[in-house]
C-alpha cells in the first residue's frame, strides 16, 4: 500500500495572520540527565494541516471530540483547480457523488461553491491554504460549511499528488471542547484490480 503524506510540518508552517506561532520547549531531556525526553507544546488549534469544527464559528457548534469521524476517513477525490470556484465548477466536481473533495491549487473558494457543497451533502472540503475563502468571505463560507457540519480541512500539501480517487485519513485529536485540531493527513492509493 502506498501512503502519501499531505500534511505540513507543524513547526515550519505559516500561521494565519494574528494566530499564535507553534512552539516547543524541552521539559525533560536525556541529554541533561533525565530518564527520557518530554516536550511542552504550544500552538493555536488551527496550526499547520488542521480540521475546523463547527464550534470554530458557532457558539453551540460541535467541538472536535464530537466530530463524526466517518467524514474524515474514506474515499475522496483530488481535483486541480485555479482561480474562483464558482457554483458551476463545484457542481461539476461533486456531480459523481464525491463526499470528500480535496482541492489542489491556488483557488478562491466562494460562498456559492460552499452552498453547492451543502446542497450535495458533502462530508469534507480540503484546501491547500490556511483558510477557506479570502478576506471578507471567510466568515460566510465557514458558517455555510460548518453550519451544515461539513468538515473543513485546511493547510494541505498536494503539489506531489495526482488528480484522482484515493482513501483519505485525516482524523483530529480527541480534545474536548476545541474548535480545531492539527491532523496528520494521508492519502492511500486505491488498488485497481
Amino acid at each position: 500500500m502506498n501512503v502519501i503524506d499531505i500534511s505540513r510540518e507543524l513547526f515550519q508552517s505559516s500561521v494565519y495572520p494574528g494566530d499564535p506561532k507553534p512552539g516547543k520547549i524541552p521539559f525533560l531531556s536525556i541529554e541533561k540527565g533525565d530518564i527520557c525526553n518530554l516536550t511542552i507544546l504550544s500552538m493555536g488549534s488551527h496550526t499547520g494541516t488542521h480540521l475546523d469544527a463547527p464550534s470554530h464559528f458557532y457558539k453551540n457548534g460541535k467541538t472536535m471530540e464530537k466530530l463524526d469521524l466517518v467524514k474524515c476517513v474514506g474515499e475522496c477525490k483530488v481535483v486541480c483547480l485555479t482561480g474562483k470556484i464558482t457554483n458551476e465548477v463545484m457542481t461539476k466536481a461533486l456531480q459523481d457523488g464525491t463526499k470528500r473533495l480535496l482541492i489542489k491549487g491556488n483557488v478562491e473558494f466562494t460562498l456559492e461553491a460552499a452552498k453547492v457543497c451543502s446542497k450535495m451533502q458533502t462530508f469534507l472540503i480540503g484546501v491547500e491554504s490556511q483558510t477557506v475563502g479570502i478576506e471578507g468571505t471567510q466568515v460566510p463560507i465557514h458558517r455555510e460549511l460548518l453550519g451544515n457540519e461539513i468538515v473543513i480541512l485546511e493547510g494541505l500539501v498536494l503539489d506531489h499528488v495526482m488528480e484522482g480517487q484515493y482513501i483519505l485519513a485525516a482524523q483530529p485529536l480527541k480534545m474536548e471542547g476545541l474548535d480545531g485540531s492539527p491532523v496528520r493527513a494521508v492519502l492511500m492509493e486505491i488498488e485497481k484490480n
